[in-house]
């Protein structure tokens, strides 16, 4: 039921709702509780620090769980993008996932806690250390990535033969990080053989991987520039 609300009880943990570590609210009060939630995220008279309110929105859209499946991974969205539409953030950079995903079985406690115990304030402390930590990690990332664009410019820029398509391709590979010769080719504005000559430069030096092993049909990947979200 992609993009529908459950019309059916999930739950958490277990093998039924009987041994289930959380059982969600009913489906019947799904579209109410979702009605709420919404009216919470849009209600400006609440002077909240938005961080504080997205922490509150994500508890409760956990507790919800309206979906059948992905409640996860939407729940995680959320938090960017509410803090994009309030202009925290320019850009949906700052994505909690390694953080929670760490720390799981820490952050399923915390949600559960202020079920039963209601320990919000732990809850946001949590939370806010997750976002601290993220952007300190988000912060060095792009530094990284500012210092290897300037590095391989530089570098590309020196090359005798392939250094005006070299310098397109490589800006290209930023926002198209997996690519074949035919792509190169319609985007930097080269044929295809000569696609195909500078393909094969970079992946001499070390800036593509071909991946499929094939023969026909091969596709790269900016491998070092994707190591640098990895590392």
């Amino acid at each position: 039921m992609p993009g529908e609300f459950r019309s059916s009880q999930n739950w958490i943990g277990g093998s039924s709702p009987g041994n289930a570590s959380f059982v969600p609210p009913t489906h019947e009060n799904v579209p109410m509780l979702m009605s709420d939630l919404e009216r919470f995220a849009h209600n400006e008279a609440l002077h909240l620090p938005p961080l504080l309110k997205v922490a509150l929105m994500h508890y409760q859209f956990e507790t919800i769980h309206p979906f059948l499946d992905g409640n996860g991974r939407i729940g995680r969205l959320m938090i960017t993008l509410y803090l994009v539409s309030m202009g925290i953030l320019k850009k949906p950079v700052l994505y909690l996932s390694v953080y929670l995903e760490r720390n799981r079985s820490v952050y399923y406690e915390q949600l559960t806690n202020v079920r039963e115990r209601n320990t919000m304030d732990e809850w946001l402390l949590f939370f806010l250390e997750g976002v601290a930590e993220t952007a300190k990690q988000g912060v060095q990332t792009f530094d990284q990535i500012l210092n290897f664009q300037k590095d391989w410019e530089q570098a590309i820029q020196s090359w005798a033969q392939h250094s005006t398509n070299g310098t397109a391709l490589f800006r290209y590979l930023f926002q198209h990080p997996a690519v074949n010769a035919q792509g190169v080719a319609e985007a930097i504005g080269v044929s295809v053989p000569t696609a195909y000559k500078l393909v094969k430069y970079f992946v001499e030096k070390g800036l593509l991987r071909e991946i499929t092993g094939a023969k026909r049909g091969q596709l790269y990947l900016f491998d070092p520039y994707l190591k640098i979200y990895r590392s």
